[in-house]
C-alpha cells in the first residue's frame, strides 16, 4: 500500500515545513479584519476569469471547477460514456473565505451584469446592479449560487465559511497538516485519534502513481485505487478551508475521502472534481459531515454515499455532482443503516438524483430523515427524493421534511422492482415514508409510487402540506401507481 506523498513528505514538518512557511509569510498571509478573512489561492494554481469577486472591499481569489455541460444530451454522455466522462464538462467558479458577521459583497464579469439571480431563492437576496456590477449584503455563512444575465451553467459559488476555529499544531504527531500552497498525495491512512489538517490556501492534489496496485471495480470495470485519504478508526478528524482536487486521477481510479470507522467529523474543505464516489461512508458510525463543498462532473462522482452505517449526520453542505449527491445504501452482509439525518444542505443535481435511499439495499434500512434542504437546480433524468429499491431489504420510517425544490420534472418516486444493479433474487419492501412542507415547481412535477407484487409492497405513505408550483398537491398529482401500493394519504 503506497503512503508516499509526492510532493511533501512528512507533512510539512521540519525542513519542508520551512520552506513551506517561508513563501507564505511573503506572498500568502490572509487578508483580515473583524468581519471577513481571505486567503490568496496558491502559487501555480490557474484562476477563473469569468468573475470578479471582494468582500468588504477586498479581493477574493476565484477558482475554477469543471461541471456538467449546459446540453442535455452531452450531460447525459458524460454518464453514460464512462471511459471518456471526463470530455464533456463546461467551466464554472467558486470563491471561499470565513465571516463572522455581515458582509458586504461585489460582482463583476468581462461583460456588464443586466440580470442576476441569487440562489437558494429561499435567502431572499435581492442583488443591486449598478453600472454593470452586482452588490449585495450576505448576512451569515452559508454557500450562495449567483446567475448573472440569464445563465447558469457557468455560475459563480460562492463559499461563505463561519470563522474557523484555531488551526491544530502543524508539529502534533497526531496531525497530518497540509499548509498553504500546492501538494501532491497517492494515499494516505489515518488511524485512532489523528486529524487531517487543510490549511487555507493549501490545494492537495490526489495523484495515481505508476507502480501503485489496483483492484477491478465490479460495477464498471475500470481500476479502483486506495483512496486518497482512507480514515479507518475512532475520533478522526478532517478540516480546514483547503481544497482536495481529484483532477490529475483518471476518471474511476480513487475517493477522495473514504470513512470507515466511529466518532469521525469532516468539517470545512472544498473537493473539486472527484473521480469516483467523493465520500463514501461505509461500516461506520457516530459520523457528522458539516459544511463540506463539493464540485465534480465525471461519471459516478457521487457526493455523499452513506452505505451500512448508523448515526450519521449531514448539515450545512454544498453539493453539485453528475451523480447522486446525497445517498443512503445498504450492501449485504455489512450491517444495517440507521438512523441517518441530512439538513441544511444546498443541491444542485445534474443527472441522477438529489436526495435518495437506494439502488443497492440489501441489509435494513430504518429511520433516514431529510430536512430543511434547497434542491436550487435538479436537470436529472432520473428523480428529486427518491426510494430506489432493486434488491431484497425492508426499507422504512423515510422523512423527506421542509424540502425546497426550485427546478424538477420527476419529484418523488416510491419504486420497488428490478434493475440493472439488482444483486438479490427477492425483492424487499418500503413502509412509512412522508413528504411533510415541500415546495416544489417544475414542469411537469411528476410523482410515481410502485409496488413490485402483493407481498413486496410500499405501504403507509404521507403527503402533508405538499404544494406544486404553488397549489396544493391533490390525489390527481400522484400520476404513476399501481395495485401494490397501499395506505397513501394526502393532507390537508
Amino acid at each position: 500500500m503506497l503512503t508516499t506523498d509526492v510532493h511533501v513528505q512528512n507533512h510539512c514538518r521540519s525542513l519542508v515545513w520551512g520552506l513551506v512557511v517561508l513563501p507564505w509569510i511573503a506572498g500568502f498571509l490572509p487578508s483580515a479584519r473583524a468581519d471577513v478573512v481571505i486567503t490568496p489561492a496558491p502559487r501555480g494554481e490557474p484562476l477563473s476569469s469569468l468573475y470578479k469577486v471582494s468582500a468588504e472591499d477586498r479581493l477574493c481569489p476565484v477558482y475554477n471547477a469543471r461541471v456538467a455541460p449546459a446540453d442535455t444530451s452531452r450531460r447525459h454522455r458524460a454518464m453514460d460514456d464512462k471511459k471518456n466522462s471526463a470530455d464533456y464538462y463546461e467551466m464554472a467558479a467558486f470563491t471561499t473565505f470565513d465571516m463572522d458577521a455581515p458582509a458586504r459583497i461585489a460582482v463583476s464579469c468581462p461583460e456588464p451584469i443586466t440580470a442576476a439571480r441569487i440562489l437558494p431563492s429561499s435567502l431572499k437576496i435581492v442583488p443591486d446592479i449598478k453600472e454593470g456590477t452586482l452588490s449585495f449584503t450576505l448576512e451569515k455563512p452559508g454557500p450562495i449560487t449567483i446567475e448573472v444575465n440569464g445563465r447558469w451553467v457557468d455560475a459563480l459559488h460562492i463559499f461563505a465559511n463561519p470563522r474557523e476555529a484555531a488551526p491544530p499544531d502543524p508539529d502534533d504527531p497526531n496531525v497530518v497538516y497540509y499548509g498553504p500552497g500546492i501538494h501532491e498525495v497517492t494515499h494516505r491512512q489515518l488511524g485512532d485519534n489523528q486529524t487531517l489538517y487543510l490549511a487555507p490556501g493549501a490545494i492537495v492534489r490526489a495523484v495515481v502513481a505508476d507502480d501503485e496496485r489496483y483492484s477491478i471495480s465490479e460495477y464498471s470495470g475500470q481500476r479502483n485505487y486506495e483512496p486518497t485519504f482512507l480514515l479507518r478508526g475512532k475520533n478522526i478528524r478532517v478540516r480546514g478551508r483547503g481544497i482536495l482536487d481529484g483532477s490529475a486521477c483518471p476518471t474511476h481510479a480513487r475517493s477522495p475521502l473514504f470513512v470507515d470507522g466511529s466518532e469521525i467529523s469532516i468539517e470545512g474543505v472544498i473537493i473539486r472534481d472527484s473521480s469516483i464516489w467523493t465520500i463514501p461512508i461505509r461500516r461506520s458510525s457516530d459520523v457528522t459531515v458539516e459544511n463540506v463543498k463539493l464540485i465534480g462532473y465525471r461519471a459516478n462522482s457521487d457526493g455523499i454515499d452513506i452505505c451500512n452505517s448508523q448515526q450519521v449526520t449531514v448539515r450545512d453542505c454544498f453539493i453539485r455532482t453528475l451523480d447522486d449527491l446525497v445517498v443512503v445504501k445498504s450492501d449485504q452482509g455489512q450491517g444495517p443503516t440507521r438512523n441517518i439525518r441530512v439538513e441544511r444542505c444546498t443541491l444542485w443535481n445534474e443527472v441522477a438524483h438529489a436526495l435518495s435511499v437506494g439502488a443497492e439495499l440489501r441489509e435494513e434500512v430504518d429511520f433516514v430523515e431529510f430536512q430543511d434542504c434547497d434542491v436550487i437546480h435538479d436537470k436529472g433524468r432520473e428523480w428529486t427524493l427518491r426510494v430506489f429499491h432493486a434488491d431484497s431489504a425492508p426499507v422504512s420510517n423515510i422523512f423527506f421534511t421542509n424540502i425546497r425544490v426550485e427546478e424538477s420534472q420527476r419529484l418523488a418516486s416510491l419504486w420497488i422492482g428490478k434493475a440493472v444493479w439488482s444483486r438479490d433474487d427477492e425483492r424487499g419492501h418500503i413502509r412509512n415514508v412522508a413528504f411533510q412542507r415541500i415546495d416544489a415547481a417544475g414542469d411537469p412535477l411528476r410523482i410515481e409510487l410502485t409496488g413490485f407484487d402483493a407481498e413486496h409492497t410500499v405501504e403507509g405513505v404521507r403527503f402533508q402540506n405538499v404544494r406544486l408550483n404553488g397549489r396544493p398537491i391533490t390525489g390527481a398529482d400522484v400520476t404513476e401507481t399501481n395495485v401494490h401500493v397501499r395506505d397513501v394519504t394526502i393532507e390537508p
